[in-house]
């Protein structure tokens, strides 16, 4: 698995906002009207995600903690990106995903609005599963 959240990328568009919160590389974001990032609680019009601080010499493993300054990508279509799978979901390639609501992806069921599609298969059903790295080509 990829060690960066940009896996592939076609266009490079990053923000610097201002975290609202613990924020995970990786990450599905909301942006706020002041500016301000969150987990995605939704499915949002514009596909954001946290990348890891490598400014500060970070990986994909640092959380950005509330007040931080977070790089945002806003990936195009095509690209590929290393989202967070939600403990107890699953994907198969080719799957469309979307956002479980946390920050995290799931996979897109009736009445989600996918993002993208799963590149990776990835199976967090079992007794024990934890959040886990699922490649996602966006839409």
């Amino acid at each position: 698995m990829a060690n960066t959240v940009k896996v592939k990328k076609y266009s490079d568009v990053i923000e610097e906002l201002v975290a609202g919160g613990t924020i995970t590389p990786g990450m599905l974001l909301d942006i706020s009207a002041t500016n301000t990032v969150t987990a995605a609680t939704g499915a949002g019009t514009l596909p954001v995600f946290a990348l890891e601080d490598e400014l500060q010499g970070k990986g994909i493993d640092n959380n950005y903690a509330s007040g931080d300054p977070v790089q945002c990508w806003i990936p195009y279509r095509g690209d590929v990106v290393n989202a967070i799978l939600k403990a107890g979901k699953k994907t198969a390639i080719g799957t469309p995903v979307a956002s479980n609501g946390d920050g995290k992806l799931k996979q897109a069921g009736t009445g989600d609005t996918p993002i993208g599609f799963a590149v990776t298969a990835v199976d967090l059903t079992g007794s024990g599963a934890t959040d886990a790295r699922v490649l996602v080509r966006i839409i």
